[in-house]
This record gives structure tokens, C-alpha cells and sequence, in this order.
């Protein structure tokens, strides 16, 4: 077989793994079951807020998860901000010995979130009495614009999370608080706001039903990820990450969240996802800010392919887990690798109007068939479990913009590599939706 056929094959080959894998998706989600309620108060919990320049968010949050859950600490981390942030924390701290006040500064802080969260981390240690049954020890993170659902710790503390003895990590669902927002951009026009409208509902479709049923089909396999934002882990299984790696979050990663579920794994605790309980936060109108988010997310991803000979050689993860996690960290490169063989197939077309395959119109048009109906389905499966009210063409017109929507993946991936390529590994922190438009990303380099 010639190098032109493989080259002409090969995009039908990453749409075969594509269906298989969004096939087993869309059956897990539509399978999942309800988890049960437990008992919140068989366990001690505690929250982490890692926050840098948060003075917009930080203190609703801190309240929010006060009021709605008054027997749990909340450890705000104050990574060196340059506004109110501690102050405000501090306050609140003096008045209730619920709210700890974690503070750092350079050059220890800013340095990004994994380092952040093992300060709270060492300080919890400290704060426990000797004796403390660290199983029955829960920490979250929460980030500092996260709004968890009032049912959260009933749910997470049930049967289906460390109501199991073997659970060691649990994820719940993520949905953007600002959905419904009819105007994200004040005073931007009326064409502006209709796209960051768009880009807020697929970013919430994202979440709540395509990563949803990724996460589903992962607890199948044995290799569910977690979240940055409404990620839960027993203290012990911190601890046993702690033993092997010096400390449970890694410092230099740009996917901590990730990576810490990569370690708990190992380590021989399994993870899960519920999607009957949730956390909120705020969905990005704004495309920079978007795309240098996830770009940030597509390196770190990179970044993970150094656990892949250890992810294959541990008996902790099974077939199907190996082959999903591998599927997970090679997304980048099959993204970039789309991205440069169609430019390869435009350019040919355009200079001589040869296609790499002789008579291939039919075949272009059954691939994409092949890679939009996939996302066109999560559209009424969303409409249907968090739109109800909305019309059944509704829910088809989402699915297409999820469509539209998934091709930042190409942007992102190709940013990820320059970045990589150039030794870039800096950390940027995505400004909030309420401050200033004036001030940017602020990047650190690592």
C-alpha cells in the first residue's frame, strides 16, 4: 500500500476510534444510574479554594460553601494576590474557625495550582489531631468561582462514592452558572453576545453530557479522570500519593487535577463520577480567554504522555483502561495531525483539483456525516436532561454549534505543541468574568 493511500486512509482510521469511543460514551451516559443518598456526617470534610486575584469571587464562595455545608472547614489559598484577596478571606477567618486563610508568597507562590493545593494540603496535616482516621478525612477543591450544589456531600458520601471503602476520588458533573445569562457582554452589541451566548451553552454542553458520558464510559474501564473544580479525595489516598511522588498535586503539571486521579489510580484506589450532583462555575464569553484556557488543558495533556509506561505496566489499570487513558493523551497529536493533512488535501485540491483518492467525494461525505451527527445527538440528549422547555429543533441546532465547537480542538493542540517546542510551560490563571476587561491572563513561567 502506497504512502499516498495511508495518507488517504488515515483520517478514517481516527474517525473509527472516534465512533467507538463516542459510541460507548453516548451507551454509558444514557446507562447511568442514580446514585444514592448517604450519610454526610460519617465523614469530615474539607474544602480547598486555591485563589490568585480573587476578590470578585472569593468571598460568595467562601459563603456559599458555609451556609450550605456548616460542619465542613474552608481552606482559602491566597497564591500572593496582588488585590484583596486575603483580606477578605482573613475577615472572615477571624470570625469563624470554620475558614482558614492559607497564605503564600514568592518565590514560593505563583508557581501555579498544584503548588497551591499542597500548601493546604501540609497545613491540614498540621491542623489534624494525631489519631484521626484520614479515610474518613474528604477534601474538595473548589475553585474560587465554583458554586457546589447544596446535596453535594449527601450524594458524594453515598453508596456510589466513599460509601465504598474502595473509592478514593470522586468527580462530580460541572455546569457553567451563566448559561442562561442574556447578556454576558454588557454594552458589546447585540452579534457579540449572541456568539459568547453560543460559547457559554456549548461549553455547559460540554460538561454536562458529552464529558459526562466520557466519564461514565470511564467508570467502565477503570480510568476516570478528575476535575479541577468539584474534585473530591480521601485524605489517606493523598497520603498514599504523597509516599510515592514527595507530595500529592505535581508541581510542574498544567493538568494537576488530572494527574493527581492518574496517581490515585496507580496507588490502587479507584475514582468515579456522579452526575446526579454538581458544581457550577462561570462559562467564558470571551475566545482569547477561552482558547488560552484550553490551550493551557492541550499541553497538559501533553504532559501526561510521561505516564504512559507506567499507566501500561501497573496492575491497577486493566486492558480497557490502558487503552482509554492511551486514546486520552494522544488526542493532541491526532488533533494536529488532522489539522496538517487537511492542509495537505486543501492545497491539493486547490493547486490541481487532485484529491488523494480517485472518486473520494462519496467518501468525504459519508466522514462528515461521520464527525458531525456524533456531536448533532448530544444536542437533544442535553435539551432533554437540562433543557426540557426548549424546542426539539432546539436541540439539534445545539448539537451542531457542539459541532462548530469542537474544532477549537485543532486550534489548541497546534498551540499546545508551539508551546511546547518553545519551552513554555508557564501557568496562566484565566481572568473572572467581573473584573476588569483591562487586565489580561497573567502567565508564569515555569
Amino acid at each position: 500500500m502506497s504512502l499516498h493511500t495511508l495518507l488517504a486512509l488515515f483520517p478514517f482510521a481516527m474517525l473509527a476510534c472516534f465512533l467507538l469511543y463516542w459510541a460507548g460514551a453516548r451507551h454509558a451516559w444514557g446507562r447511568r444510574e442514580t446514585a444514592p443518598p448517604g450519610d454526610a456526617s460519617a465523614f469530615a470534610w474539607h474544602f480547598f479554594v486555591p485563589c490568585r486575584d480573587e476578590e470578585t469571587v472569593v468571598g460568595t464562595t467562601v459563603d456559599q460553601l458555609r451556609a450550605d455545608f456548616p460542619e465542613a472547614h474552608v481552606w482559602v489559598i491566597d497564591d500572593d494576590s496582588e488585590d484583596r484577596t486575603g483580606a477578605l478571606v482573613a475577615a472572615r477567618a477571624e470570625h469563624d474557625r470554620r475558614v482558614h486563610l492559607v497564605s503564600r508568597r514568592r518565590p514560593d507562590a505563583r508557581v501555579g495550582k498544584g503548588a497551591a493545593l499542597n500548601a493546604a494540603y501540609a497545613e491540614l496535616d498540621e491542623y489534624l489531631p494525631a489519631g484521626t482516621d484520614r479515610s474518613r478525612v474528604v477534601v474538595c477543591v473548589v475553585d474560587a468561582d465554583g458554586r457546589l450544589a447544596p446535596d453535594a456531600l449527601r450524594l458524594v458520601g453515598g453508596a456510589h462514592g466513599f460509601g465504598d471503602p474502595e473509592i478514593g476520588g470522586v468527580q462530580v458533573s460541572v455546569r457553567m452558572r451563566n448559561v442562561e445569562d442574556p447578556e454576558p457582554l454588557p454594552e458589546r452589541g447585540r452579534v457579540r453576545n449572541a456568539f459568547a451566548r453560543l460559547l457559554i451553552r456549548a461549553q455547559d454542553m460540554e460538561f454536562a453530557v458529552a464529558n459526562a458520558g466520557m466519564q461514565m464510559l470511564r467508570i467502565r474501564t477503570g480510568s476516570v479522570g478528575l476535575g479541577g473544580n468539584g474534585q473530591f479525595t480521601r485524605l489517606s489516598a493523598l497520603d498514599a500519593v504523597a509516599a510515592h511522588e514527595q507530595r500529592p498535586w505535581q508541581r510542574d503539571a498544567l493538568l494537576e487535577d488530572y494527574e493527581l486521579g492518574l496517581n490515585i489510580t496507580l496507588r490502587g484506589h479507584r475514582i468515579t463520577h456522579l452526575t446526579d450532583t454538581f458544581v457550577t462555575q462561570e462559562g467564558l464569553p470571551h475566545l482569547r480567554r477561552f482558547l488560552t484556557q484550553r490551550t493551557r488543558w492541550a499541553q497538559g495533556n501533553l504532559q501526561c504522555m510521561r505516564y504512559g509506561a507506567r499507566i501500561a505496566g501497573s496492575r491497577q489499570y486493566k486492558g480497557k483502561g490502558v487503552l482509554e487513558t492511551l486514546y486520552t493523551f494522544f488526542q493532541p497529536f491526532t488533533h494536529l495531525a488532522a489539522l496538517l493533512l487537511t492542509v495537505v488535501i486543501t492545497a491539493g485540491l486547490l493547486l490541481d483539483g487532485a484529491s488523494l483518492l480517485p472518486g473520494s467525494w462519496p467518501l468525504a461525505l459519508l466522514f462528515a456525516a461521520g464527525t458531525i451527527v456524533p456531536f448533532t445527538l448530544w444536542g437533544p440528549a442535553y435539551r432533554r436532561a437540562f433543557a426540557p422547555d426548549a424546542s426539539r429543533l432546539t436541540g439539534v441546532l445545539w448539537g451542531l454549534v457542539l459541532w462548530l465547537y469542537a474544532y477549537h480542538l485543532f486550534v489548541v493542540s497546534a498551540r499546545a505543541f508551539v508551546r511546547l517546542l518553545r519551552g513554555r510551560n508557564g501557568w496562566a490563571k484565566t481572568r473572572r468574568n467581573a473584573e476588569a476587561v483591562g487586565i489580561g491572563p497573567v502567565a508564569v513561567e515555569a
